[in-house]
Parts: structure tokens; sequence; C-alpha cells
């Protein structure tokens, strides 16, 4: 959850530096620090709050380094403090580290190191890992321009958690080293110098070229040259990644927030992502999987695992598989997954949804189904990311990169990625029906439906208005769109901060209709006709108890029953989560700002969820 920058080069690092932390605010954060070579030897500056407040540190504008490292923390082990901020220091100021991840054994090594002499400032697991490297390099005897090398391989080797670790050192003023496992990290290879960080938007203006380190390989770093080794330090060879995300696409353009910029965008990121996929006269394409028709006939479960929003696309996802390829699918929390033993084998097709690629638990759980020999298939936004090379296959949604914490484009694209997904997989298996043709139809017809039930926004904001101080706001919908309620509520949590709750309508008199009394608002979303007069029954429901009431809906009702309805475009019941979220996702921006919060940076949450 912490981001990290690194830059090496013939420039002043600091304002580089402190650039790229700016550009990872939105993961989330606690503290910011950077770290520079200097002439005398390692300057330190960081502090508790924003990235701005170092700009007023005392000597920040003395330090003409040109090599650097810089962190953004969110605090795991120990409270937010200068003391805990990143970077940390061994004893003897030789070497400077960040550290994104969590190192599980640290107690252990703090005592190995404290009985070595070691003492220590912070409550960090990190401040282990620097004098973890000098107990190391001071053992070993050889003086050669490998001794740094060997030091951070050994500790390491000693290391258990996750980690993405980028260290400079006094004796070696012209070189870093970074090494990975686990966490995301990436280094951009630029003209006479280098650059490194957690995420690609962070460096994407300086370079579209990337390398992609595999867990435990390490890369020594000059002006220069990036040499990279795996774990024995025997040398690799590795050929970049040219990325071509716009580096414009990571900035506002004129909107007043991202989340708002990201909500506008996803007609084109579903463009984007249909790609060639999919068109009328032919059957989809997927050429980075070679799935049979006898290995999917073999399948008892797909499993669908995720977290969050990725969840709920599964959940999207769980439907059409269903419904379109006859397979039993199942949707689980990444978080919970791992901890019931599931019944996996490799008679299961295991999914696994991650909009940043980087999810830890999800990353976990599909460790585990490997291990019990299921086919692993990974769905993303970012190539080259941690999921994708676990997996056994990779297919990538095509949103661009997304800035705000809460995921709006990203979802999307996910739900008509596993869409078009299914259609191939019913392909394959020979399910010729009209419905795949019809389906093929309607998802080329949703980038302009998704424009037209954007210009619906006045209206969101309209209603949003009588109802952004309320401290509680309930969903509604049954079917595909009680998949949309649970995605709706979860919105309006995450950067409002008003206590939302989701239920299948028909679960009303069961126990949630206790909640229900007067004023209190219910959004609905109805966009299947088979259950039109239930969902309408169920929302009279309400209304009966005072109830204000929002419908989100495609189907001919009588609205005047209702406090306010938005109509949106029809379209194929598999696709409507796709069109019937984009007013929530309004709805809950349009609150937000009501209440003057930070839509793209909410409290406590970060973009990617590293650690468990």
């Amino acid at each position: 959850m912490c981001g990290i920058v690194g830059y090496i080069g013939t420039k002043k690092a600091s304002p580089i530096l402190i650039n790229g932390l700016i550009r990872l605010e939105y993961r989330g954060y606690d503290s910011a620090g950077i770290s520079t070579i200097e002439k005398d030897g390692l300057s330190m500056m960081k502090d508790k709050g924003r990235v701005k407040n170092l700009y007023q540190l005392e000597g920040m504008d003395n330090l003409n380094g040109t090599i650097g490292i810089a962190h953004t923390r969110w605090a795991t082990h120990g409270k937010p403090s200068k003391e805990n901020s990143h970077p940390h220091m061994d004893n003897s100021k030789t070497f400077s580290v960040v550290h994104n991840g969590i190192i599980e054994n640290y107690n252990e090594l703090k005592n190995f190191l404290a009985d070595n002499g070691y003492t220590f400032y912070s409550q960090t697991d990190t401040e282990v890992i620097p004098n973890l490297v000098h107990y190391y390099y001071n053992k070993d005897e050889k003086n050669d321009s490998l001794k740094f090398l060997r030091a951070v391989k050994n500790a390491c080797c000693d290391l258990k958690g996750s980690f993405a670790i980028e260290i400079i050192c006094k004796d070696y003023p012209d070189h870093m080293i970074v090494t990975r496992k686990d966490s995301p990290l990436v280094i951009g290879k630029g003209e006479q110098e280098n650059y490194i960080s957690s995420d690609i938007p962070a460096i994407l203006s300086f370079t579209r070229n990337f390398y992609l380190l595999n867990d435990y390989e390490l890369a020594i770093l000059s002006r220069d040259t990036i040499e990279f080794y795996d774990k024995h330090l025997t040398i690799l060879k590795k050929e970049p990644k040219n990325i071509e995300w716009d580096a414009t696409s990571a900035e506002k353009d004129g909107y007043e927030d991202f989340m708002l910029k990201e909500i506008y965008e996803q007609p084109t990121a579903i463009r984007e992502t249909i790609g060639a996929k999919l068109n009328e006269a032919t059957k989809c394409e997927f050429s980075e999987l070679n799935f049979t028709k006898e290995y999917l006939s073999s399948l008892n479960n797909i499993y669908i695992v995720a977290c969050g929003t990725a969840m709920h696309a599964g959940l999207a996802g769980k439907n059409v598989l269903e419904k379109l390829c006859k397979i039993n699918t199942q949707v689980d929390v990444a978080s919970e997954f791992r901890y019931r033993d599931p019944l996996v084998d490799e008679k299961t097709l295991c999914i696994f949804i991650s909009q940043s690629g980087e999810t830890a638990d999800t990353i976990a759980a599909l460790k585990l189904c490997k291990q019990k020999g299921a086919k692993t298939l990974a769905l993303t936004n970012v190539i080259g990311s941690s999921i994708t090379r676990e997996a056994d296959f990779s297919i990538y949604t095509h949103a661009g990169p997304e800035i705000a914490v809460a995921s709006t484009k990203a979802y999307t694209s996910q739900v008509i990625l596993i869409t078009i997904l299914a259609i191939y997989f019913a392909e394959i298996l020979e399910i010729a029906h009209e419905q795949v043709d019809l389906l093929k139809r309607d998802i080329l017809e949703l980038p302009r439906k998704l424009e037209e039930t954007l210009a619906l926004s006045e209206s969101i904001q309209s209603f949003s208005k009588k109802v952004y101080q309320e401290k509680d706001i309930f969903f509604l919908g049954r079917g595909i769109d009680e998949t949309v309620a649970k995605e709706g509520s979860l919105k309006l949590k995450e950067i409002s901060y008003i206590h939302s709750e989701s239920y299948p309508a028909g679960e009303l008199k069961h126990g949630p209709i206790a909640l229900i009394e007067n004023d209190i608002t219910v959004v609905s979303i109805i966009t299947d006709k088979n259950l039109v007069e239930k969902m309408v029954s169920n929302i009279q429901e309400v209304i009966t108890r005072g109830a204000k009431t929002l419908v989100i809906t495609n189907q001919d009702i009588d609205e005047t029953m209702f406090d306010m309805t938005i109509k949106i475009p029809k379209t194929n019941s598999f696709i409507s989560p796709i069109l019937s979220i984009v007013p929530l996702q309004l709805f809950s921006y349009y609150i937000s700002k009501g209440k003057g919060l930070d839509v793209d940076k909410p409290r406590n949450l970060a973009k990617s969820v590293t650690v468990e």
C-alpha cells in the first residue's frame, strides 16, 4: 500500500523524487521521505503527513545529489511518525532503504541484530533491512564491485514476507540496488538516467521503456546501465517492455477530480477493452489463451476470486458464465478463500480479478490453486504485474491508468472482459444459440449507450443534493441487479463515509425492513424484465414506511410512485451492470462533493492493497 520512487542520473534527484511521490498519492499514505547521496554521505528528509510537507524541511533546498530513493508510507508496523517514516538507515549510516511490503519475521531478525550490537530507533519492520545488509556487508572480506550486491542478496534471503526494496550505499555513490518479492516494482530506462517506481504512472512522463523484476531478482542501476541477477547472483538478460499509455491520461484533463474523469472515460475504456476480441461476424479472439473444448468440457467448477469492486465484477461474470457456458461458477472473496480449504483440483478453472495485478490476497489465493492443480487465469489492467507472472494465463482490460482510489472504469472494463470471455468459452464449447449473437451486438453498442447514460448526470446531481447529509442509505436489487446494488453501496461507503447496505430486495421482509423509517433513502435497480413486478412491489414496501426512493431502470414502469427515476438505455441483461452502475458512481461522487470530501483519496483506503 506504500509507494516507492527512485532516480539515478545526471539531474538533481530531489525534485524528481518528490514529483514521483505526488503521482503516487492516490495509493494512500500517512508519511513521506527521500534520501539522496550527497558529497558528504547519505541525506535523509522525512516526516509524517503529506508529500508537500517535504518542501518545508530544513536543508531540502541544499540537496544536490543525482541519486536518490523516496517513499510514501501507509502505517502497518508503528504509528504514523517521523521516526517511523521511510527511508531508514543502518546504525553506521552506510545504507539507506525504502521498502514496500511486510517483513513477517522482523521480530526474529531484530533480536538477532540486537544480539550483534545493532540499535533500533523506530517501531517498523523495515529498519531491520538496512542493518541486516550492513551485517552481511561487514562480514564480507572481499572488497570488489559486487560486495554491495552480495550483502543485499544475503539479507533478502533472510526476509520472510513481501518486499519491494530500493537501497543506496555511501560507499557506492554511483549505484543503486533494487529487488522485490510479492510487491510491485518497475524500472524505467532513460538516456543517462534510470527510474524506479512501485507503479508505472509515477514515472510514465519520463520513459515508455520498462523492465519488470520477478521474485528475488535484483538489479544494479548506474546512470547508463542496468544489470540483472537472479537470487544466486547469476547474470540475467532482460528486454524492456514498451508501455503505450499516454502520460496525459494520468492527469485530470480539466476535470475537477480523477474519479469524475475516469467515470467519463468509461465509453473509451470499454471500446479499448472490446478491441479486436469481438465482432458480430466472427468468433471471439483471445490469442493469449489456448483452451480446448475437451478441457472446458472437463470442468466441474469455475472459481472467480477477487476483492472489493473486482469481486463485484466477478459476480456479474458468474451470471454470464453459468447461463452461457453451463458451468457451475462460484465467486469467492480472496481474503477468505485460502482459509476454508476450497475444493479445487485439475477439473477447476480459477479466474483471479485485480485492477492493479498486485492485490496480495488475490495473488496468495492464486498460488494455492496452482498447488492444487487447477489452471489459473488472471484478469487485470496492468501488463507485467505480479499476478500475470504467477498465473498460467492472463487477459487484460484496457482501461488505462486509474488514479482515483474508488474504482470506476476498471470495474466496468472487468465486467465487459469477463463477459467476452464467457462468449469465447461458449463458442469453444459449441453452445450455439441466438442469445450469443444478440449479446455480441449489444456489447458493440455499449460505448454509445454509456455516453447516453453519462448525459443523465444533472438529474443524479439534483437528487444527491437532497440526500448528501444522510447517515444511512440502502440499496436494493434482484438477480443481476443485486450485484450492482453491492457495488453502488460500496462506492458510497468508500468516498462519502455514509453507512450504506445492499440487500436482495426479496430479503427485505426477512429482517432489513426493520431499519426502514421515515425519510430514509432507498436506491433500487430494475433492469431485468422478468423481475419488474416483484421489484416494484418490494419498493412499495419501503415507500409505505416513509422512505425516499431513487430508481435506476431501463424498464417501462410507473415513474410517478418514486421520488426520482433515472431511465438508462435498454441492453442485454448480462451487460446491464455496466450501464446501471454509472448513475450510482455519479450519485456517490456528487454526495461526496456535497460533503466537501477528498473524492480521489478517501481516508483509510489505498489503491493497491499489496499486504494481506
